[in-house]
C-alpha cells in the first residue's frame, strides 16, 4: 500500500515539505556544479507554480518547504516536479554515464498545516547537514537556502515570508541559534525502509 507521503495531494494554497533520496540511498549531487544545477532545474520548473520557502541539499537526498501558488489545480505541482526531477536525472546521467532512475520513484509530500511546525522544519533543513555531520555549524553549509534567506542579495526563494513567519531577520537568526527539539517534527521525516 503506497505511503501517505506518496499520494497526499499537492492543493492550492497549501505548504508542503517535500523530499527525496537516491536509489538505495546512493548519491544524487556527485560534484559542486551539480547542486547549481539542481537549483536552475527547480527555478526553471517550478518557480511559475509555487514559492520555495527553504531547501537544503545532501549528497544523496533533499529537502525543499515550498507553498503551492493559489491558482493551479490540485497535483498540477506535481506533474512539474515530474517534469523538473527528469530534467535533472537525464542530465546528471549523461554527465555520470550512468543509467536508470537517479531518485527513489516517487518524492515524498508532507502538508505542513500549522506554522509552528513550519518554523521548526525550516531550522531542521538547515541544521540537517550538522545532523550528518558534514559541517560543523550549518551556517557555513553551502547548498542550503539559510544564507540567502539572511543576505539582502536578490533570490528566487520567498525570503519575506520566511522572515515574516520568525518576525523579522533577526529573529530567523536567533530563532537558528537554538537546538529544537527534533522529536516534535520526527513523526514527518523519512519512515524506515522508505
Amino acid at each position: 500500500m503506497p505511503s501517505k507521503k506518496i499520494k497526499t495531494p499537492l492543493e492550492p494554497g497549501k505548504v508542503y515539505h517535500i523530499y527525496n533520496r537516491g536509489n538505495n540511498h546512493h548519491r544524487v549531487f556527485f560534484k559542486d556544479s551539480d547542486y547549481s544545477l539542481f537549483l536552475e532545474k527547480l527555478s526553471k520548473y517550478l518557480a511559475d507554480y509555487c514559492s520555495i520557502y527553504a531547501y537544503v541539499l545532501i549528497p544523496n537526498h533533499y529537502h525543499l518547504v515550498l507553498r503551492v501558488n493559489d491558482d493551479l489545480e490540485v497535483n498540477e505541482l506535481s506533474n512539474q516536479f515530474l517534469k523538473f526531477s527528469l530534467s535533472y536525472t537525464n542530465k546528471i546521467n549523461f554527465e555520470e554515464s550512468r543509467n536508470g532512475s537517479l531518485f527513489l520513484s516517487h518524492f515524498r509530500r508532507i502538508h505542513v498545516d500549522t506554522e509552528d511546525y513550519l518554523r521548526r522544519l525550516i531550522f531542521y533543513l538547515h541544521h540537517n547537514p550538522t545532523k550528518h555531520e558534514m559541517i560543523k555549524d550549518f551556517k557555513n553549509y553551502p547548498n542550503s537556502s539559510y544564507k540567502s534567506l539572511i543576505s539582502d542579495k536578490p533570490t528566487r526563494l520567498a525570503r519575506k515570508n520566511v522572515l515574516k513567519l520568525f518576525g523579522t531577520k533577526e529573529e530567523f537568526i536567533n530563532y537558528h541559534q537554538v537546538l529544537h527539539n527534533e522529536a516534535i517534527i520526527k513523526k514527518y521525516l523519512f519512515d524506515e525502509g522508505e
